[in-house]
């Protein structure tokens, strides 16, 4: 049992029904979370750490590697040796079906933003511990010829080219792109992202700008294109004191991914009183994010005196505020 979270375990008490003497190896940590899900049913459980070995026959042996934090306290990879196979658990997955089941059979662009997509939602919080495991498991020496991750799909080209992306990914990992993400009520806040992408593409023309409503994209992709760019712009009105809630649940989101090396700024309409932008700064600087001085903050919808902020705050996301 290389991971005891649902997706990979859950079946496990109607097989142990069936076999319920047969060892079980798996992490010290792993009996833990087993327990605490399915109950203490004197399953056989045997603890293993990094580096332990069980000989399968055939002169064949599985290598245990721990993978704390990668994405639980309980992971762990399984390496076969003689195959040169490494059961890599979470790591190197996708969220993605591929019938013909290896990578060099799937649509290679759709395998690396699925690859992408799974890294920034679900592994970027554990960034550090990938440098650290993907350096451990190059001192092991072990030679690889496929690597079978638990999602998606298995790696049998090249399974060296997931391991490098991972240690690139794993790195602050930005490009030349900045995201606007942003809620609306009627239009005004929508006015300044798109004001504001125009105006990063005029003074940065070979930077890459996406603009998105929060509320209308799917989590997880908005997530990844946060994961590439090297800053983000965030908007929202005023609603009752507060944010959108869809902005609200974002900015939450964003800080449990623990982005690093990233700059935001905030933008935002209102009527009444108008908290919005500074609610906004500071939740982005709890995130992680460096956050920028200038902001824009309009009344009702924007005019030109608020057009006219745009430019500084441009200037400050690419770094140019000297200059």
């Amino acid at each position: 049992m290389n991971h005891g979270e649902q997706d990979h375990s859950g079946s496990l008490p109607a097989l142990m029904k069936e076999i319920p003497d047969t060892p079980i190896y798996c992490t010290a940590a792993a009996v833990k979370s087993l327990e605490g899900q399915y109950g203490k049913n004197g399953w056989n459980f045997h603890p293993v750490k990094t580096g332990d070995t069980l000989d399968i026959g055939n002169g064949k042996q599985l290598i245990f590697v721990e993978m704390r934090m990668l994405h639980w306290p309980d992971s762990m990879a399984t390496y076969l040796t003689g195959d040169h196979i490494l059961f890599s658990m979470d790591a190197f997955g996708q969220h993605f079906a591929v019938e013909e089941l290896f990578n060099d059979q799937a649509d290679q662009a759709l395998l690396y933003k699925e690859a992408m997509k799974y890294f920034a939602n679900i592994l970027n919080p554990f960034a550090p511990f990938v440098t650290r495991k993907l350096a451990e498991i190059t001192k092991m020496n072990l030679p690889i010829d496929m690597i079978a991750p638990a999602h998606g799909v298995v790696w049998r080209d090249h399974p060296e080219q997931i391991i490098q992306k991972y240690a690139e990914w794993a790195d602050a990992y930005q490009e030349n792109r900045i995201t606007v993400a942003y809620d609306t009520m009627w239009n005004g806040t929508k006015t300044l992202a798109h004001a504001i992408a125009d105006e990063i593409h005029r003074q940065s023309p070979d930077t890459v700008v996406k603009v998105y409503n929060i509320a209308e994209t799917d989590k997880n992709e908005l997530m990844t294109e946060v994961f590439r760019s090297k800053a983000v712009a965030v908007g929202s009105p005023t609603c009752v004191n507060e944010v959108l809630t869809s902005v609200s649940a974002f900015l939450a989101f964003a800080k449990t991914l623990k982005f690093r090396n990233k700059k935001a700024a905030a933008f935002g309409c209102y009527g009444w009183s108008g908290e919005s932008v500074k609610l906004l700064k500071e939740r982005l600087a709890a995130a992680g994010f460096d956050v920028v001085d200038a902001s824009v903050r309009s009344l009702w919808n924007p005019d030109e005196a608020d057009f006219a902020g745009i430019p500084e705050m441009v200037r400050e996301l690419l770094g140019k505020e000297n200059q």
